[in-house]
């Protein structure tokens, strides 16, 4: 784990900015895929505006960032690299943040939120290994189990012949939900791997601004990106008659996409946040919790159907996740152990 930053807080302190970032994720990314699935069983259909609300809310952000920038900015001796280095990272990272977001858009819109769930929790076995050839991340024994056992667990819904997606859809749609959604959590786990180094070769800053800075200028690219999809395919010209014809009225139209933005957001600080406090595959073992977590929102909201697959599933998702949080407990002891012995041999030398 990337412990180094925060070795002087005390371990109740450090495992309360965890918990923290833990519940922006869990509680942000359940409410933004409860949301997206109401905008398009109200009558939505715009996959671009979709992706778009995924970002667009990221000027909230600033007002965080303006509160911490000035205190950080005394602390902060390590050197920023180039304008032109950032302007590059920011763009690269953005432009992949708008692509996965629209295969996110096409996995929601033909799979029921339960379903989208669950099959995400393949993102984790992803992670794992982009993290083990970009982030030097160990496995050990407890790692490997749960990413076997998370992946099991989406691989059931996969091979489940009761899964389904909403009323309308074919099979056909909903195999291509089922790709979209298995492509883009590939990607995503690409992208916080790339976000790790990027913190870790290219930033190098122990402020949480440079977290909020990260989030801020990739979803700036990332709007850009889905503002430009959303011309080009056309999909504006049917925005108005989309806001008349939602089944529970404009003003729930324009408040669905408004917290959407907002909600995913706050999951986005969580994720990013996470990154930068311990690594990415942490990151995505939450998100995966999470992705365990919205079934049973969705049962009570949408009333998807949870047969004993679904079920078997989410227990699998949750085991796994409790594998992985025993193994970064025990990560945290040997590594303040580590740093408490260094500080000995340190103050022993200098008597």
């Amino acid at each position: 784990m990337n412990l180094s930053p925060f070795l002087k807080l005390k371990r109740w302190q450090w495992w309360l900015l965890v918990a923290i970032n833990i519940f922006f994720l869990i509680a942000g990314q359940a409410a933004a895929v409860l949301l997206g699935r109401f905008y398009y069983d109200q009558g939505g259909n715009s996959k671009w505006m979709a992706t778009l609300v995924q970002t667009a809310g990221f000027p909230i952000l600033c007002i965080p960032l303006f509160l911490l920038r000035p205190s950080e900015e005394a602390s902060t001796s390590s050197t920023s690299p180039s304008i032109k280095t950032l302007a590059l990272l920011y763009f690269v990272l953005g432009a992949v943040v708008g692509g996965d977001n629209l295969l996110y858009s096409v996995g929601l819109l033909y799979l029921s939120a339960s379903t989208y769930s669950l099959i995400c929790a393949t993102q984790l076995a992803f992670n794992a290994v982009f993290s083990y050839f970009l982030n030097s991340q160990k496995f050990t024994a407890l790692i490997l189990n749960s990413v076997v056992i998370l992946s099991l667990s989406a691989a059931l819904i996969a091979v489940n012949d009761d899964s389904e997606g909403p009323s309308g859809v074919s099979k056909g749609k909903f195999l291509l939900g089922f790709l979209c959604t298995l492509g883009a959590s590939a990607l995503y786990s690409l992208l916080l791997s790339l976000m790790q180094l990027s913190f870790q070769k290219v930033l190098k800053k122990e402020t949480f601004s440079v977290v909020l800075e990260m989030q801020i200028y990739t979803s700036l690219v990332a709007s850009c990106v889905s503002t430009v999809g959303l011309f080009a395919s056309g999909e504006w010209k049917s925005l108005h008659r989309e806001m008349e014809d939602f089944d529970s009225g404009r003003v729930s139209y324009v408040l669905t996409l408004v917290w959407t933005a907002v909600t995913w957001q706050l999951c986005a600080v969580g994720v990013v946040g996470l990154i930068f406090i311990v690594s990415s595959l942490f990151s995505n073992v939450i998100s995966t919790l999470s992705l365990a977590v919205t079934p049973l929102a969705a049962l009570v909201v949408f009333h998807d159907k949870m047969n004993g697959v679904k079920i078997i599933a989410m227990l699998l998702a949750l085991y796994g996740f409790s594998s992985y949080i025993y193994q970064s407990y025990l990560d945290d002891i040997k590594a303040r152990r580590s740093h408490t012995d260094v500080q000995e041999s340190h103050d022993n030398s200098s008597c």
